[in-house]
């Protein structure tokens, strides 16, 4: 069972954000990343499938800067077995959008050879939904989203996904795609035996060739400050006053 994983680099949700000085990216330093969370379910999935079909291998693929290469090797340390980086271009001054970033790496994917292909449902910065399924159009691949529950079987996998609050099973032929939600599984931590090993790992890095840039990032800005809240009064009595500003000041009613 050949699995391959798409996995993104993404500021860690811990971090304090701060608009950088051209008002179109985040201040990059003191910013910590780490590896997507959506997508740790979605290499452990792939982990699961291998285990279970007993061989196979699982490759990771990520597509940014050079320091993605460590976003790989954690994925690497999970027990994955070798990863390729579509290294951007650093004097690359363009905000890649989810199509340009899908053909990227459905060009690659065409070379590769593989039963199951994983996203996260989507990524933490972005949260786009929109790489997975587009890579599935492009390489005319079955798509399943929001996978909460996965089976592999030989030349067919199981999965169900969540739909407004309800589940739906689907069945598949294989290769196809498939996008983790949260709860599909219990990512492992990767031990210090597979963060030692993750360093001999196979990682190739391969220069990415960027086009034309097809959405630009007007301004980014932070949300205003939340504004102190205001005492009413207490009890029935305060109603009508409720009532009227709400009315009248936040125009809700």
């Amino acid at each position: 069972m050949d699995s391959v994983v798409c996995v993104k680099r993404v500021p860690d949700t811990e971090t304090k954000v701060q608009v950088g000085p051209d008002g179109r990216r985040i201040q990059a330093s003191g910013v910590n990343h780490v590896l997507n969370p959506y997508d740790e379910y979605a290499v452990e999935a792939c982990l699961q499938a291998r285990e279970k079909a007993g061989s196979g291998e699982v490759t990771v693929l990520s597509l940014g800067p050079a320091e993605a290469a460590q976003t790989i090797r954690q994925a690497l340390a999970m027990g994955a077995d070798r990863g390729v980086l579509l290294k951007t271009d650093p004097a690359c001054d363009y905000y890649m959008d989810p199509l340009s970033v899908a053909h990227a790496l459905a060009a690659r994917l065409k070379t590769m050879r593989l039963d199951l292909l994983w996203f996260g449902k989507l990524a933490i910065d972005d949260q786009s939904y929109a790489v997975g399924p587009a890579v599935a159009t492009l390489l005319g691949l079955p798509c399943v989203t929001e996978v909460a529950e996965f089976a592999a079987l030989p030349g067919r996998a199981t999965a169900t996904r969540v739909v407004e609050g309800d589940r739906v099973r689907m069945e598949v032929d294989l290769p196809a795609v498939f996008c983790a939600s949260k709860g599909l599984n219990e990512p492992r931590f990767a031990s210090l035996k597979g963060i030692m090993s993750a360093k001999k790992k196979p990682l190739e890095t391969v220069d990415l060739a960027q086009g034309t840039a097809r959405v630009e990032v007007v301004a980014l800005e932070l949300p205003p400050a939340r504004q102190a809240g205001r005492w009413i009064g207490k009890g029935v009595e305060a109603v009508p006053e409720l009532v009227r500003r709400l009315r009248e000041e936040a125009k809700v009613l």
